[in-house]
């Protein structure tokens, strides 16, 4: 464990819900949010941690609901990487307001608003101390941001992936269904997979698992809680590692 105060990775890749932009509201960006959040990316990357980030697109549209509803499911899918955009551009503005450099690196080609993904690009990037924010997922239909965050660790070589929740962690059931909910503190990739614990989806777990890339998953809403993780403090879960 690193001492208080400093880091225990040099490089992480932090995977962040669309939900977890909300803030209160039901849908869309909350600005008050996004501000917590990116000041606590600028507290880490000033301790000199390099920084990819990974956001999801649910609250702005979820692929895998709009085929539930009837539309085809590549075409939502590709929707909802459009969302992924929408987000990462506005955690930009923010981050970029607090003077921390930062650049989005799209699956998609989109070049008016950012750059394609290119991973000796990426890496550069990170290596100049600049964020890097990973948007459009894979670029393919039928992969969460779960799978494209675990992608992007293993390409960029992450030491960690940081999963920001709702929750304090893992449980062995839905805390918010049920009260006497077990919190695990470590865990395998094996029993998250057999479990079914639904910390990320298989087939994120599985590139984990294969490239040794653990797992940290512990609450957003907790003031304070990216930058404790990267000093490893004991946060949340750890899956594998």
């Amino acid at each position: 464990m690193a001492a208080a105060g400093k880091a225990a990775y040099k490089r992480v890749l932090l995977k962040l819900s669309g939900e977890a932009l909300m803030g209160k509201r039901s849908f869309g960006i909350d600005s008050d949010t996004v501000q917590a959040i990116a000041g606590e990316i600028r507290d880490v990357v000033r301790m000199g941690v390099e920084m990819g980030v990974v956001i999801g697109g649910g609250n702005i549209f979820r692929g895998v609901e709009g085929s539930a509803r009837g539309m085809e499911r590549t075409q939502a899918d590709y929707m909802g990487m459009l969302a992924t955009v929408i987000n990462s551009l506005a955690l930009q503005s923010v981050l970029e307001g607090m003077g921390v450099k930062c650049r989005v690196q799209t699956a998609i080609e989109m070049r008016e608003v950012a750059e394609p993904y290119i991973r000796r690009r990426a890496s550069r990037h990170l290596e100049k101390g600049r964020v890097v924010l990973f948007a459009a997922g894979t670029g393919n239909p039928y992969f969460t941001t779960d799978t494209a965050a675990a992608l992007r660790a293993a390409e960029i070589q992450a030491q960690v992936i940081l999963k920001a929740t709702k929750v304090d962690g893992v449980y062995d059931r839905d805390p918010v269904k049920h009260s006497g909910a077990k919190m695990f503190k470590k865990i395998s990739y094996t029993e998250a997979l057999t479990k079914n614990l639904k910390v990320m989806d298989a087939t994120a777990i599985s590139l984990c698992r294969d490239n040794e890339i653990p797992i940290r998953v512990f609450n957003i809403a907790k003031k304070g809680n990216i930058k404790s993780v990267v000093c490893g403090k004991p946060v949340g879960t750890v899956v594998g590692g």
